[in-house]
């Protein structure tokens, strides 16, 4: 960092991105408005456009400002890292799997239908087809840097909004690699002097699917080296601090791996973040998950800080001063334009209409990754200069816009949707009694086992995540309360410690496995018995430490097949018998392919090793 002499002018521009983050972000937090907006308020301010511009006037303005933005703008990329790090120690394998619908059908029909979309809009505009391409592609991305910490403050992550936004984002951040080639093929096919300009031959798109080959392969090796590294290595750093080496060398080891993770991932052409994901994922895998997470925390957040400011710096606000309606205008149509169509993918792969409207509103405005594209675009000189200024202009403005757009779909939803009931304070503090049975869902399902249970005289406590289900229940005299028992703490405050069984009786796969995960990690002796989608659901549930797993499809056919024998006159003792043997029978066999698919990395293992 240059620019001013002096003793500790090197050191000038960390030392205003501190002041900032010390002081304007909390100013914002006091006022209620997302730190997001704080710190790329920071760095319009910091910036060349903002008070550097009173500079000659009074010089001592230049110290409250930041001179090398390209410092700034390369820790950012560790933030970002650091971002999609964190996400994936909080999935798994598994349940990124359980999300794959989501990822590879949700997730790329959005990058297609906004990329064409914004193409034919910006071809009726008068660009030409291979410009207009590459500006449809860049501005069909989103920001995982700003949505997932706006989403987070706001408590959606959780949800189906989270986990639809976070998809539709993990698909973005595989379609970069993609983009990027196909920008520079574009370019290669409109210069070889054989196509006319502004045209490209599609026979050539062939060979230029092996420039990918390098990609995949760099993913398996991160994959490999991953699964064969990080495991003995944090081993050993546990076994160094616990001679008295300090908590330093967790950090250390945890700064290293999502360091080198990006790195090799850019090296194979892949985005940093999707290295740093990939990175994550596996140490989520491994018994040193928390112990990362809470060393790195306060980094991620300051890392992102330094993105956010770099964005900010960015912003000429004298270019959007020469033309305001342009560019505000631009910004406005492109993140309504993507909403609609991100809203219609969502429903057409299923999203409830909250959710897509939610969705739709946070993924709206441009990503960070729109400045890589249509930078390659521009170098490659297919993309026209003036006219792509001005669409990263109206990018930039609308990536400010993500809070306020997560403000608005608040708003529309309440319109749009009926509101939830206010819940009284009772309805939030659950009153734990010991050996009582917790039913997690209390819908259809989980109100029969209640009904059920009392007919026994079994105590039972219910938690539900929906505040309409937990008023019509506490009306009925249902002891059930309103959280979100996938939080470990939630499960602690319903009593987990002294229930006698968890009951889990939602219908969303994904949200069913994180109870699941949550109840056993609290109570390794606990009766916990779960509904399944189906048998392949099943044996995941088996996996994660259920005592019995219930799959809806083949519950259906035993009581279909109840009802037949007993019209039919087969004596009701005869039919239950036989139900219940052919349920044990499904429940063997659940169990024995759990075993089966946990025994094949073993032996593909030994296998490896003796060849």
């Amino acid at each position: 960092m240059t620019g001013h002499g002096g003793a500790g002018g090197e050191y000038k521009d960390l030392v205003v991105f501190l002041a900032a983050a010390g002081v304007v972000v909390p100013l914002f937090n006091r006022l209620k408005i997302s730190p997001v907006l704080g710190f790329l308020t920071a760095g319009v301010l910091l910036g060349p456009s903002g008070l550097a511009r009173f500079s000659e006037t009074a010089p001592w303005l230049a110290w409250l400002t930041i001179s090398d933005a390209s410092q700034i703008r390369s820790l950012s990329e560790l933030g970002v890292a650091f971002l999609l790090f964190m996400i994936g120690l909080e999935l798994s394998w598994e349940r990124l799997k359980s999300m794959r619908r989501l990822v590879f059908g949700l997730g790329l029909t959005q990058v297609a239908a906004c990329a064409v979309g914004l193409a034919a809009v910006f071809m009726l505009m008068g660009q030409s087809l291979v410009s207009a391409a590459v500006l449809g592609m860049g501005l069909a991305l989103s920001s995982t840097a700003v949505v997932m910490p706006v989403m987070a403050e706001r408590g959606r992550m959780g949800g189906a909004t989270g986990r639809a936004t976070f998809a539709t984002l993990l698909a973005q951040d595989l379609a970069v690699a993609p983009i990027l080639t196909t920008v520079t093929v574009m370019a290669a096919m409109a210069t070889d002097g054989a196509t006319p300009a502004g045209e490209f031959d599609p026979s050539v798109l062939g060979p230029a699917l092996f420039t990918l080959v390098p990609a995949a392969i760099g993913l398996a090796l991160i994959v490999v080296l991953g699964r064969l590294v990080l495991r003995p290595m944090f081993r050993s750093v546990a076994r160094a601090r616990s001679k008295g080496q300090g908590q330093e060398l967790f950090l250390a080891a945890s700064l290293l791996v999502v360091v080198a993770s990006g790195l090799a991932a850019q090296a194979a052409g892949l985005s940093m973040s999707l290295g740093a994901l990939v990175a994550g994922l596996l140490l989520a895998e491994t018994e040193f998950r928390r112990e990362v997470e809470i060393s790195i925390e306060p980094f991620k957040g300051l890392l992102l800080g330094v993105f956010f400011v770099g964005v900010g710096i960015g912003l000429d606000l004298n270019a959007v001063a020469a033309a305001p309606f342009t560019v505000f205008g631009l910004a406005i149509g492109l993140t309504l334009f993507k909403a609609v169509l991100i809203y219609g993918a969502c429903r057409l792969w299923g999203v409830k209409n909250r959710n897509a409207i939610e969705t739709a509103m946070v993924l709206g405005p441009a990503g960070e990754f729109a400045f890589v594209i249509l930078g390659a675009g521009l170098v490659e000189g297919i993309a026209s200069p003036e006219f792509t200024r001005t669409i990263i202009l109206a990018a930039t403005i609308s990536m400010f816009t993500v809070p306020l757009m997560a403000l608005l779909a608040d708003r529309l939803i309440r319109k749009v949707e009926p509101a939830q009931p206010e819940l009284e304070p009772e309805a939030m503090a659950p009153e734990v009694a010991e050996n009582q049975v917790l039913i997690v869902g209390f819908g259809r399902v989980g109100r029969l086992v209640g009904e059920l249970l009392t007919e026994h005289g079994q105590a039972f406590m219910a938690v539900d995540a929906n505040a309409s289900t937990v008023a019509k229940g506490r009306a009925e005299g249902s002891n059930v309360f309103y959280g979100d028992a996938g939080r470990p703490e939630m499960l602690a405050r319903c009593g987990i410690e002294t229930a006698r069984a968890v009951v889990v009786t939602m219908d969303a796969p994904t949200k069913v496995d994180e109870v699941v995960t949550a109840a056993r990690s609290l109570r390794p002796d606990l009766i916990l018995i779960a509904r399944a989608r189906d048998a392949r659901h099943a044996e995941r549930l088996y996996r994660l430490g259920v005592t019995d797993a219930v799959p809806e499809t083949t519950e259906a056919s035993l009581q279909l097949a109840e009802n037949t024998l007993v019209d039919l006159g087969v004596p009701m003792g005869l039919v239950l018998a036989s139900i219940h043997e052919r349920r044990d029978q499904f429940r063997k066999v659940f169990q024995a392919a759990m075993a089966e698919n946990d025994a094949r990395p073993a032996r593909a293992l030994r296998s490896t090793r003796r060849n």
